[in-house]
């Protein structure tokens, strides 16, 4: 248990990183991270993070279809750690 809280941390601060980097880079027009990778990191748990990172760094939240699959995303992990608890 505390190896799946640490591995969700680490998982969740390199959501909240990589969102950061990606906010910085279309700020100045570099290389971005693909959109896919975002949503990857969220579905694996890193969703809180995510989310976080969208509302402190205003990045991604304009954004209708990206925001559908994020919460589709969302709604996938809740459900998965749902069946897990009850198995």
């Amino acid at each position: 248990m505390q190896r799946m809280a640490i591995t969700l941390a680490i998982l969740n601060a390199l959501t909240f990183l990589l969102y950061g980097i990606d906010k910085a880079a279309a700020r100045r027009g570099g290389n971005r991270i693909p959109e896919n990778i975002l949503h990857l990191l969220a579905l694996l748990g890193g969703w809180p993070g995510a989310f976080l990172a969208q509302r402190l760094l205003r990045h991604k939240t304009g954004k209708r279809r990206f925001q559908s699959i994020f919460l589709v995303t969302v709604l996938v992990n809740g459900a998965f750690l749902f069946w897990i608890y009850r198995h």
